[in-house]
């Protein structure tokens, strides 16, 4: 009985120190998980970012630039010599991409939907890059050259500066690098794609013509005259030609390249017709000539925005372009629309802003080509673009739905009396803050940077050419094995233009 009582007794007084160590135990899982997920907010803009990266990312293509020259690639005298291929240097580098591609086809279960995509970044004499990046540096403060159409040479140069955000941040060392979806490679039978770094609109705007046109022949030979070019034809080249006047004198001989476009114009004023397609190319946001305005800008912006139909810039422009004037007819002088003549200069794009952000709708029409600059600093403004372009290509259209940021107007509407306002103004107050969130969104989309960030224009580039690398090899591979009497299937020359067409 003595014993009995003895084994409750010690019973008792172990239940509250066990009691407590499993409090213990519990308060300690409830610290080690609170203090995982404050290390980790799921709130973060960039989650995807690199912790070693402290500095915030540079969006100014000026600033951008004169870091890149001056720190991390200085001026170079060295210069890579053009190469001399012989048939037995393409017959030897087919054999080592078959080698290559044979062993991740059985190695890789997705192979070839894969990703990384895997670049070969081509180490072009400084002619073609460095010296061209430094004329740009040494010459746009200088100057006030003016294009025929009177746009300003330099500005327009940083609006179609992609292929220098592009370079920068394949060749960039891969610790500072934060994208996932490419990598570049060092040898060329590793490569999926290759990336040609030549500046075709620094060199078109600021060399002579007769000197510009001699450097894109150099150019062109100098990938012309390269193993991998001549193994594919050059379909797995890539070209950035965003102005739709550079590189113009030599386009033809590289029509099997992946273009780097602003958009397409099927009318035949920019391009040949067969010359460019969706399924080859690539067309790529403009660099926007305004600031961004977040979601904390927006939010704070709603009450101020005053100005039903905003739209500041050429009144008069050539092609398609002309609907410009004859939205202005119809609309000047209208109640709560603000239309005016663009300016040059810091002048100007600070007017544009300020008037940008007091909008809720921006008027996108198009310019000499379909697509407009105008566009994406009305999506970084926050304000929503009212496009009247028919034929509009859109950058990233395979990932971004535009109708949840945009409204598209047909150009016959739109001229229509009266027809525009009242379109505008039946938009519900619900719509318009949905949208707005929703460009607060897809801003990120739409601005360059260096580093280039997750889900940047850089990024959605490399995620979009994944999409094409199946039907690169097909071409590549059947241009390889047919002979004269095979039946021809439909090349560039016979591919029908990109027509917008309206659902009925």
């Amino acid at each position: 009985m003595a014993n009995k009582q003895l084994h409750i007794l010690s019973s008792r007084s172990r239940s509250p120190i066990l009691l407590f160590t499993i409090c213990l135990f519990a308060f300690s899982l409830l610290f080690l998980l609170f203090s995982l997920s404050t290390r980790h907010p799921s709130a973060s803009p960039y989650p995807d970012t690199n912790p070693n990266l402290s500095l915030k990312p540079e969006t100014s293509f000026v600033a951008s630039l004169e870091h890149f020259l001056n720190h991390k690639y200085p001026r170079s005298s060295s210069s890579s010599p053009f190469p001399t291929v012989s048939e037995e240097d393409v017959s030897r580098f087919d054999d080592q991409v078959f080698s290559k591609e044979r062993d991740r086809f059985y190695r890789e279960p997705y192979y070839p939907l894969d990703l990384p995509i895997r670049v070969y970044v081509y180490e072009m004499p400084s002619k073609f890059t460095h010296d061209l990046l430094w004329l740009f540096r040494n010459t746009y403060r200088d100057t006030d050259n003016l294009t025929s159409n009177g746009s300003p040479v330099h500005r327009l140069i940083e609006q179609h500066s992609v292929d220098y955000w592009l370079w920068a941040d394949l060749i960039a060392p891969e610790s500072e690098r934060l994208l996932k979806s490419v990598v570049r490679v060092e040898r060329q039978e590793d490569a999926d794609l290759f990336y040609v770094p030549f500046f075709t609109t620094i060199s078109f705007f600021l060399l002579e013509k007769q000197q510009c046109k001699a450097l894109y022949r150099e150019a062109l030979k100098w990938v012309t005259d390269q193993p991998a070019w001549k193994r594919s034809e050059g379909r797995n080249h890539i070209f950035p030609i965003h102005h739709p006047w550079s590189f113009k004198s030599v386009r033809r001989y590289v029509k099997n390249a992946i273009w780097l476009l602003p958009d397409m114009d099927s009318t035949g004023n920019w391009y040949k017709p067969g010359q460019v397609f969706l399924e080859k190319d690539l067309i790529l946001p403009y660099v926007p000539n305004v600031n961004l305005c977040d979601t904390k800008c927006i939010s704070e912006s709603e009450s101020k925005r005053s100005t039903l139909l905003y739209f500041r810039g050429r009144l008069k422009r050539n092609a398609g372009g002309k609907i410009r004037a004859k939205l202005v007819a119809e609309l000047s002088g209208a109640k709560g629309v603000f239309i005016e003549e663009g300016t040059a200069g810091e002048g100007g794009k600070a007017a544009a802003q300020i008037g940008m952000r007091k909008s809720t709708f921006c008027l996108s029409p198009a310019g000499d080509t379909p697509s407009s600059a105008r566009l994406f600093d009305a999506i970084v403004s926050g304000c929503i673009p009212v496009v009247v372009s028919d034929e509009l290509e859109l950058p990233f259209e395979g990932i971004l739905d535009y109708r949840k940021i945009a409204l598209f107007v047909s150009s016959s509407d739109a001229v229509q009396p009266g027809w525009l306002l009242k379109f505008l103004k039946g938009i519900s107050l619900a719509q318009i803050r949905g949208m707005q969130r929703n460009l607060a969104k897809y801003s990120r989309h739409f601005i360059y940077s260096s580093p280039a960030l997750p889900l940047g224009p850089e990024d959605l580039v490399w995620r979009m050419m994944a999409g094409k690398l199946v039907n690169i090899r097909l071409h590549t591979r059947r241009s390889q094995r047919v002979v004269k009497e095979s039946r021809s299937v439909c090349a560039c020359d016979c591919k029908r233009a990109n027509f917008t067409v309206p659902v009925l």
